[in-house]
């Protein structure tokens, strides 16, 4: 009798810790709010390391995000505005007092994270906490072993779906608090230094007005001659 209890209690307590991961009642199952990232170059010796940002801004509502970075003592910066409804991903850059928009929906969203190296994604059961939330580990690898490997780190316990639909590691189904990426030629690292909750205005997911659309090719250049 005395082994069963034990068993059956055992039982609840393992169920509780899985399920608190996305539990509503959980306090840090939270649909709004900042994450902050410190950014890192992989490779440091890269010809833009010395103007890459420091630090990443993330803000997040109702499975919308908005990720900022400032380079160049604010001469540069940039955002990536996802959202998941319409399939739209929005990449705004200002450059001084020029400011341009990349605006890519529905299938070229995929064309374009598969045009960058597939990654292999070896999902393990290590985990660590960081910033307050449990993180799992998955490996990073490619089927060009010239390009490094790296690990990665994400949460269930965040309440944004399919955060990962318009980056190279769509099929993790959890937020990335530590993970890197490449775009225009520098690879960074991120890493999740604090997660709050906060009010978001809705507008922040839109298309300023006064930016300027342009296509993949001129956005290009534009960090070319950058």
């Amino acid at each position: 009798m005395k082994k069963s209890l034990s068993v059956t209690l055992t039982v609840i307590i393992l169920s509780f810790l899985f399920d608190s991961c996305s539990n509503p009642t959980n306090p840090k199952f939270i649909s709004e709010g900042i994450i902050e990232y410190k950014a890192t170059p992989v490779d440091p010796d890269n010809s833009m390391a010395a103007l890459a940002p420091s630090k990443m801004t993330v803000k997040f509502k109702d499975n919308f995000t908005e990720a900022e970075m400032t380079a160049g003592m604010g001469l540069f910066s940039t955002s990536f505005i996802s959202d998941p409804g319409k399939k739209q991903f929005i990449n705004l850059v200002k450059l001084i007092n020029q400011k341009f928009a990349l605006v890519i929906a529905g299938d070229s969203v995929k064309k374009d994270v598969d045009s960058d190296p597939k990654p292999i994604i070896e999902k393990t059961p290590e985990t660590k906490v960081i910033a307050g939330y449990t993180c799992k580990r998955a490996r990073i690898s490619y089927a060009d072993k010239s390009i490094p490997g790296f690990d990665i780190w994400y949460t269930k316990e965040l309440n944004i779906e399919n955060p990962n639909w318009s980056n190279p590691f769509h099929d993790i189904d959890g937020v990335l608090l530590e993970y890197q990426l490449k775009r225009y030629g520098l690879e960074l690292r991120f890493t999740c230094t604090s997660v709050s909750k906060a009010s978001i205005d809705e507008s922040l997911f839109q298309l300023p007005s006064d930016y300027k659309i342009i296509n993949k090719r001129e956005m290009d250049k534009k960090f070319e001659g950058f």
